[in-house]
């Protein structure tokens, strides 16, 4: 992956919502001029959600995703119906797509319902308008429902798609320019050391994605980065002019790194940088001091937010749990593993949750599982707060933070 592709989870999610056979996948490939999804006129010809990553203007990268109808029937339909509710913990904005035959019925009020209860941005739209345009009464009756704007389009001919395209523009979430991965820390021409080790279960020759993206940040506050292997790091301090502003190191290098860098050098991980960007450090932290608690038999679920090929030594299958042992005195606990979108939904019965660095999930979804972690009263931290507490320099890795307040 180039340093300038936008990551996934750095990605607008746009999320396609309505009935079966109202034109969700034609209005998709409408937008996107790509026969990204699957038409057909056979009802639920979409059987689970379909997401394409691309550029669309004027919005710029987006992660777009087709959902099968919210009012498929029987067993089969239940579980394509909760996989659509489950989108909508990644959604950035919301489509209701109708048309005029139906308007807003009990499927599309129930739609209105769970985008309303996530706060999701939300256009709506008319689609199949070649067929049947609404009347500028009805129109209005559902954009007072909705509380949103209301286009009228036609996947076939292409009449408002670019209308579209625009009042998606208007109602994207604005970004928040105080969200940043570690360049609200540092001053122009500030240098940053940032310990790197060859990580086996990245692709031959790139670095992993949380490097790629503070290494972009840390030269777009325009301050210096020097990356280095943990093995060439008192080398690395030893050539520099001037003690670094900050180092960073992979999470895994902890006790290794913490013991070399000088004890007035501040220190963090790219695991803690993004528990901070992506979700909430705070709770996070006080996540970590909850392994301390934990008793036997306590039930610890490890949390991917992606899949990958597991490695002899795997970070979520056997390096969490060898210091998990270590730290709580070889409790005997019941761990179990999650991986991409299979997070449970029930959380009650975990004593802790362990997440990794959420670098392929968006903020929404992060968050998402905080605040469902935290409803479940359940502590969650993430893999490098969990590391640094295990390893026992946590308080020296959350320093940077309290020294840019």
């Amino acid at each position: 992956m180039s340093l300038n592709a936008t990551p996934q989870g750095e990605r607008l999610h746009i999320a396609l919502l309505g009935r079966r056979n109202v034109g969700k996948s034609s209005l998709i490939n409408a937008l996107t001029g790509q026969e990204v999804a699957i038409v057909s006129p056979v009802k639920g010809t979409t059987t689970d959600p379909v997401r394409k990553a691309m550029e669309l203007l004027p919005l710029g990268p987006i992660m777009i995703f087709d959902t099968p109808g919210l009012d498929d029937e029987g067993a089969l339909g239940e579980l394509r119906m909760r996989s659509t509710r489950e989108v909508l913990n990644k959604t950035d904005v919301a489509i209701l797509v109708i048309e005029a035959e139906h308007g807003l019925g009990a499927c599309e009020q129930e739609i209105l319902e769970l985008v309303r209860a996530k706060k999701i941005p939300l256009a709506v739209v008319y689609n199949k308008t070649d067929l049947a345009m609404p009347s500028a009464a009805a129109v209005a009756r559902v954009a007072a429902v909705a509380k949103a704007p209301v286009l009228t389009v036609s996947s076939v001919t292409g009449q408002g798609v670019e209308n579209l395209k625009l009042a998606l523009a208007k109602i994207v979430p604005d970004d928040d320019e105080s969200l940043r991965i570690v360049a609200d820390l540092l001053k122009p021409l500030d240098v940053v050391v940032l310990v790197t080790p060859i990580d086996s279960a990245a692709p031959k020759g790139r670095l992993i994605l949380p490097q790629q993206q503070t290494v972009r940040d840390i030269l777009e506050a325009g301050a210096l980065a020097f990356v280095t292997r943990e093995t060439e790091l008192l080398a690395t301090l030893a050539a520099l002019t001037r003690p670094p502003r900050l180092v960073i190191t992979d999470s895994q290098a902890f006790a290794k790194v913490s013991a070399e860098t000088p004890r007035d050098v501040p220190l963090t991980s790219f695991s803690i940088l993004f528990a901070r960007y992506k979700g909430d450090l705070g709770v996070l932290t006080q996540g970590a001091r909850a392994v301390d608690s934990l008793k036997d038999g306590g039930r610890v679920l490890i949390a991917e937010g992606c899949t990958h090929h597991r490695q002899c030594d795997d970070i979520g299958t056997v390096k969490i749990p060898r210091w998990l042992r270590e730290r709580t005195g070889g409790k005997q606990l019941k761990l179990e593993h999650s991986s991409g979108m299979q997070y449970p939904r029930d959380l009650s019965e975990y004593s802790l949750i362990i997440h990794c660095g959420a670098c392929m999930l968006n903020r929404r979804e992060m968050h998402y599982r905080i605040a469902q972690a935290q409803t479940a009263g359940v502590p969650i931290v993430n893999y490098g707060v969990f590391i640094a507490h295990a390893t026992g320099i946590l308080d020296r890795c959350l320093e940077p933070f309290a020294m840019s307040r």
